[in-house]
């Protein structure tokens, strides 16, 4: 049995069957957990949500910024802007089905993987989560989506305020900060002070702010944390962290990580993607 994470589809489905063959996948055999992003901007988010769905209980994916906006549009709470993609997943008979596959998904996955902790997210963490939080956290929001108010969750998900996580937060405010940070965030402060507005790589950080991944005293650090949503950032693969957008919708590449026994067996396998949008 592998365990493959693959980064960013965002529609994308030629590319995703693609890379599904190269790694031979077989749904009875191994494990995918897919990073979030499955929709938008791409030509084909139809046909990529139901090949995920119809890879049943082998696959897993995390909802990313994309895939709660696309449900945002879908209960009426958010419109759709010209740059959307997924007309024809909104017009699509079995449009009620895959939206309710697509709101029971995950906001964080964790395995133990040769003793060690594989902390799986769309974008980041705040610092001062530790794995059973982030758990906790991703936990509080999956519950809202699954339920029946689900939608004025998603009226009131949008903004950018609070800034940083407090303990002390409650409502719709504490929900925000939580979907921030695991589908928006790139940059932090030292202090937890999430940014939103800078989508350059990791070598060019607002001012007063670092990749989250690199504030001091992160409390994920000892875990391995697998992420996608930076695609300027691109393949990274280090002990702390395996980043996995490669850009696919943009021109570049989709990428699946296999991994091994431990989390040291890293195996990158790519394939190359027609550009679906301009960048922007």
């Amino acid at each position: 049995m592998a365990l493959y994470l693959i980064g960013d589809v965002q529609g994308c489905a030629a590319p995703l069957d693609r890379l599904l063959d190269k790694i031979a996948f077989s749904p009875s055999r191994d494990a995918l957990v897919l990073l979030g992003d499955l929709v938008n901007r791409g030509p084909d988010s139809l046909s990529v949500l139901r090949r995920a769905r119809a890879l049943g209980a082998s696959a897993q994916s995390l909802l990313g910024n994309h895939d709660l906006h696309l449900l945002g549009v879908a209960h009426g709470d958010r419109k759709a802007s010209r740059k959307d993609t997924f007309a024809q997943l909104l017009g699509a008979p079995d449009r009620g089905e895959l939206l309710e596959w697509l709101r029971h998904q995950h906001m964080a996955l964790h395995r133990r993987i040769g003793g060690a902790d594989l902390l799986m997210v769309h974008a980041g963490l705040a610092p001062q989560w530790s794995v059973n939080d982030t758990l906790a956290r991703a936990a509080e929001l999956e519950a809202v989506l699954r339920g029946p108010d689900f939608g004025a969750f998603l009226a009131n998900m949008y903004g950018n305020e609070p800034h940083r996580w407090d303990d002390g937060l409650r409502g719709d405010a504490r929900l925000r900060v939580i979907v921030n940070a695991l589908t928006r965030m790139r940059f932090c402060s030292a202090d937890g002070h999430m940014e939103f507005e800078t989508k350059d790589g990791a070598a060019n950080p607002p001012a007063g702010h670092m990749p989250w991944f690199d504030v001091p005293g992160r409390r994920t650090k000892d875990a391995t944390v697998a992420f996608g949503h930076w695609s300027t950032l691109g393949w990274v693969s280090r002990p702390d962290i395996i980043s996995t957008d490669t850009g696919c919708v943009w021109g570049g590449q989709l990428s699946a990580v296999r991994i091994g026994a431990t989390l040291a067996e890293r195996e990158l396998i790519q394939v190359a993607c027609p550009q679906a949008q301009k960048p922007g």
